[in-house]
């Protein structure tokens, strides 16, 4: 391998801080995933990591500088050899040190924005002769996705076609019940590990979207529907909205605004308990634009004995 001072471009003087920033330009422009369609890029960003790897570690580098060891961290030693005074150099790796490569992350915190490139720049660390053969095995990344439902197909359960980073695409099952903000784990479909290891999970963050009528409470689902004066105070038959569809509901004669109407088993439904029921909260509207003949009728009306709001404790 060359030089790493060279390999980096950075001064055999140059501080460690100047040694990192020189490593993360050159990871950013040289990084596989930016060139996929430059066969030879792999082989320079672990070139550039392998000199990182070296000039990082404060001890291997005054060795290095020293001419204890080559550019690879291998031992140098002394053999006799021709026209060297008897004396020249040899790369020699201790045994204690075989297969020891790259350490993944070695400089990095574990939310460095590089420790990731720098972990798989160590699968290929060893030199042609292996010495990157003892890597030990590492599981691969999770990947994160985010997948938008409507109410309905949350509550209800329902299958969606996703496409993975890798363009596999996989239909996902998503349970009834499912809450906005849950995810689910989809075993070894994340990055491929390193060195035999086992492949990543994806994980897959659901988002529900906001629905204009319904909204959840635990199992049950809340309706608010609107009915006119004559159906609160006659009764009547309406058609309400159901997670599958309208059914009709019979409105009790004297309703009022907040009477709650139960239709049980037509909330949410759960592979492990009972069904949630709809509870339909009624709203009373009056007439747009307003109709004289009802002024007229409650004009006739005799003020009530009792102050409704006294009544309810609010004065």
């Amino acid at each position: 391998m060359r030089d790493p001072y060279v390999v980096l471009g950075v001064a055999r003087t140059a501080t460690p801080d100047e040694v990192k920033n020189a490593y993360r330009k050159l990871a950013r422009s040289m990084h596989p995933d930016v060139n996929r369609s430059d066969p030879r890029a792999e082989e320079r960003f672990k070139e550039v990591s392998s000199a990182y790897h070296l000039l990082s570690d404060p001890q291997r580098r005054a060795r290095f500088d020293r001419g204890e060891i080559d550019a690879q961290g291998n031992e140098r030693t002394y053999r006799p050899g021709p026209g060297t005074g008897g004396f020249g150099f040899r790369s020699r790796r201790p045994a204690g040190d075989r297969g020891e490569g790259f350490k993944p992350g070695a400089g990095f915190g574990e939310d460095d924005l590089f420790s990731d490139m720098f972990r798989r720049a160590s699968r290929g660390a060893g030199d042609a002769n292996g010495a990157g053969a003892g890597l030990r095995p590492q599981r691969g990344q999770d990947a994160h996705y985010r997948l938008k439902v409507s109410f309905e197909e949350a509550a209800l359960g329902c299958t969606r076609r996703i496409t993975l980073t890798n363009r596999k695409t996989l239909d996902v099952r998503i349970p009834p019940g499912w809450e906005d903000g849950h995810t689910l784990r989809l075993k070894g479909q994340g990055a491929a590990g390193i060195a035999g290891g086992a492949a990543g999970d994806a994980l897959v963050e659901i988002g529900v979207r906001e629905h204009p009528v319904f909204r959840r409470d635990e199992r049950n689902v809340i309706a608010e529907i609107p009915v006119t004066l004559r159906e609160a105070v006659l009764g009547a038959r309406i058609t309400v909205p159901t997670l599958e569809g309208l059914v009709t509901l019979t409105v009790p004669e004297d309703s009022n605004t907040g009477t709650v109407l139960r239709l049980r088993g037509k909330g949410i439904p759960a592979e492990d308990a009972v069904r949630g029921d709809l509870l339909v909260h009624l709203r009373i509207v009056l007439p747009d634009p307003a109709d004289p003949r009802l002024k007229a009728v409650v004009r006739k009306l005799k003020d009530p004995d009792v102050d409704p709001r006294t009544k309810a404790g609010l004065i």
